[in-house]
């Protein structure tokens, strides 16, 4: 009896049609990325550096425990709550500016908080101290942070729209569309000037280890 031969398998196409999956499911593909908060760090001072005095009533405080509770200047509060409190302190305009090359700033013009004595003098005073424990949840700080920015962005965008029609947010963009435009730059930067992001992040505490 003729012994049959069994018939190659041509596995060339297998081989492109694998390749061509493996390319398929590497580009449709999305993978978690870490969220996080673009920030500068601040230079280090020099040996000689003597550290301004200020005012308590110049520094908001926002604490956040290790159970993941915010408290603000020493009471309980809502996360949902922290943006209005923050937007009242920046924007309180009690007093005085800062001294810039040897002339005060003056008092804030253009701030319509209820200048108490008992907080804020200027928005350039203003100082933000977040402290946290290290076992506060990240997402939950993320949380605190961004309703920080956003205190800060409402009072640019006001303002901005006050003093040229246009929001903060559409005069960055514009700018960054033309970075050679020195009146888009002047006007990005009077903004800035006026309420600059004052916020300080204090060493996380271990209290609840």
């Amino acid at each position: 009896m003729a012994r049959r031969e069994n018939p190659e398998i041509n596995a060339g196409s297998m081989a492109d049609i694998a390749f061509l999956l493996l390319i398929f499911f590497l580009v449709t593909t999305t993978m978690n990325v870490d969220s996080g908060i673009s920030k500068k760090l601040s230079e280090k001072p020099p040996p000689d550096y003597v550290p301004p005095i200020v005012k308590e009533r110049n520094i908001f405080e926002v604490n956040l425990n290790f159970r993941n509770e915010l408290q603000v200047e020493g009471e309980r509060m809502e996360i949902k709550d922290l943006k209005e409190a923050a937007k009242a302190f920046i924007d309180n305009g009690g007093g005085e500016g800062k001294v810039e090359n040897g002339v005060a700033t003056g008092p804030c013009t253009y701030c319509k908080g209820e200048k108490s004595s008992e907080s804020s003098d200027h928005p350039n005073k203003a100082i933000i101290s977040v402290l946290s424990d290290r076992g506060t949840e990240y997402g939950v700080y993320l949380k605190v942070q961004n309703e920080l920015l956003r205190a800060y962005t409402e009072l640019r965008n006001r303002l901005s729209t006050e003093r040229y029609g246009i929001s903060f947010d559409e005069l960055e963009e514009a700018y960054k569309s033309d970075r050679e435009n020195e009146a888009l730059k002047r006007k990005v930067e009077d903004i800035k000037t006026a309420y600059p992001q004052i916020i300080s992040d204090a060493e996380p505490t271990s209290s609840g280890n």
